[in-house]
């Protein structure tokens, strides 16, 4: 049965497409997502798995990068193109019972590239005007490995949205509270229809025994557990594409701010893993070209130290070349939480590297995470 209390389907519609630009009518989310990331982002690993229908638009379409796009000429073989994931229309058993049940639903199963802590999750319905979801629901679950199908079905999973009634063509966030880590979620649109994008915003929280075993790792990466505390601008694309595995492949896949006016310089502040002994630095300004960062600085900071407010340089300012990766050896050692990029006087990097190993603390401290997220 639907927790929801009685509410009419009718007031959750979306208008026909008028014509012009379709996201001119279009709902947005009021979360607040700064400093999370995208736990399902394709890009890192993320995956739907499995769907018990996607008969006209694939489930893959979910986890798509880009925001969905809408082309109200394009029809196919099964109907009208939707750049999401879309189920068939569900029918009731027989000519006197035509409505489907009250819990007749479609899935989703989707692998998150990060498993982590789950703080928000966006169940986009761009463009699904007249054939969006009435209600959806997002449970969870935590399965080590590489499960099949099979495993995930039969896995233990914890509602973290209740069966909720959604808007078509809206960005329908919701906030979580759980928590626990998760690997998995299982999206349920009730009774059928379409979403176009889900994107899982949260923290990742890192198996300490995996990087025990590696020894020394990137600290600040994004699959290790490291984040984008705060940045001083984001005009152009997002600072935690800096910390995202692998070289950039374009010039949006990195961080560009807006070309600066002043006398001042634009920055990143990135939280590392837990604490570390940082011993080496690689910044890359692929595919930047006339628009990579003229200057960089480097300053480092130990929020468990005896000055956890103060900075330390450990590169000083130095030029950048475009499109280029350069490297940093530290003549010792430091001790770092936290690790700032300055850039003079504006300009991109595409990805920044911090390579070192977590000191006993540090290590402590992610093993306590670690626990804390299990119950």
């Amino acid at each position: 049965m639907s927790t929801t209390p009685a509410f009419d389907p009718l007031s959750y519609n979306a208008q026909p497409y008028p014509g012009g630009d379709p996201f001119a009518d279009y709902k947005e989310s009021k979360l607040d997502l700064d400093g999370l990331v995208d736990l399902a982002d394709r890009r890192l690993g993320g995956a739907v798995v499995a769907a018990n229908d996607e008969f006209f638009a694939h489930r893959e379409n979910l986890l798509k990068t880009e925001s969905a796009v809408f082309d109200p000429h394009a029809f196919g073989h099964k109907g009208k193109v939707m750049d999401g994931w879309e189920t068939r229309r569900r029918r009731g058993v027989s000519a006197e019972q035509p409505h489907p049940t009250d819990e007749d639903n479609d899935w989703a199963l989707v692998r998150l590239a990060l498993p982590g802590l789950v703080r928000g999750v966006n169940v986009d319905t761009a463009h699904f005007r007249g054939n969006h979801p009435t209600e959806v629901s997002v449970e969870a679950a935590s399965v080590p490995g590489t499960p099949t199908t099979e495993e995930l079905l039969a896995a233990e999973w914890t509602e973290l949205v209740p069966r909720t009634p959604v808007y078509g063509h809206a960005a329908n966030g919701f906030e979580v509270t759980s928590a626990r880590r998760w690997t998995h979620l299982r999206l349920k649109q009730f009774p059928d229809g379409g979403v176009a994008r889900l994107r899982v915003y949260g923290e990742p929280v890192a198996d300490p025994r995996w990087l025990a075993a590696q020894g020394s790792f990137d600290v600040a990466a994004l699959l290790n557990g490291g984040a984008v505390e705060d940045a001083s601008d984001r005009f152009f694309s997002a600072p935690e594409n800096i910390i995202t595995p692998g070289r950039s492949h374009k010039m949006d896949d990195g961080w560009e701010n807006r070309r600066r006016r002043d006398t001042g310089n634009d920055w990143v502040r990135f939280r590392l893993v837990a604490q570390a002994e940082v011993r080496a630095l690689e910044i890359d300004t692929a595919y930047l070209k006339g628009n990579s960062a003229g200057w960089i600085t480097v300053l480092a900071r130990d929020a468990h130290g005896p000055a956890p407010e103060a900075w330390t340089e450990v590169v000083a300012r130095t030029p950048l070349q475009p499109d280029s990766e350069h490297r940093f050896v530290l003549d010792t050692p430091v001790t770092a939480t936290h690790v700032r990029t300055d850039v003079f006087p504006d300009g991109g990097l595409s990805r920044l590297h911090v390579y070192g190993s977590l000191t006993e603390a540090g290590a402590r401290a992610l093993q306590e995470r670690w626990d804390s997220a299990q119950a």
